[in-house]
């Protein structure tokens, strides 16, 4: 596969009942605008903060794939982006090892950053974690 040299990575967790069943989508896309990946991952009985962190980690592992040398990730999650970013310290113990891996995976780039937006300009990866939850019960109930 010929190598992408930037993608954007749009990345939501969700979480209903926080815990609760959760899941992780993330939409990349190249500069041209177009869909080179969709991420949609279930991730069984969690809270938001580690399904943000994880489809964090699912785009760049996708990106990495795509050959990609520098990668924009925007998300939803305050939290987490300020985390990435040196701005908040992670107190969280559960959610450390989850930074650990996202860091590691962000410096396999050239350039990685990492973006706030709001809910409202998300709704690709919003609409892919949710799938990934629904998904998986409407699964159990067949």
């Amino acid at each position: 596969m010929s190598a992408l040299h930037h993608v954007r990575a749009w990345t939501d967790g969700a979480s209903r009942g926080n815990p609760g069943e959760s899941g992780a989508g993330a939409i990349l896309r190249a500069d041209d605008d177009a869909v080179v990946a969709e991420v949609s991952v279930y991730l069984g009985i969690g809270t938001n903060n580690r399904a943000e962190y994880e489809a964090v980690r699912a785009a760049l592992v996708r990106a990495l794939e795509l050959n990609a040398r520098e990668v924009d990730v925007y998300m939803d999650s305050e939290l987490v982006q300020r985390q990435m970013t040196g701005v908040y310290r992670i107190k969280d113990a559960g959610l450390k090892p989850l930074a650990t891996a996202v860091q590691a995976l962000a410096a396999r780039f050239d350039r990685c950053a990492f973006h706030h937006v709001r809910r409202a300009q998300n709704p690709d990866a919003d609409r892919l974690a949710n799938e990934a939850i629904d998904n998986a019960v409407h699964s159990r109930r067949v």
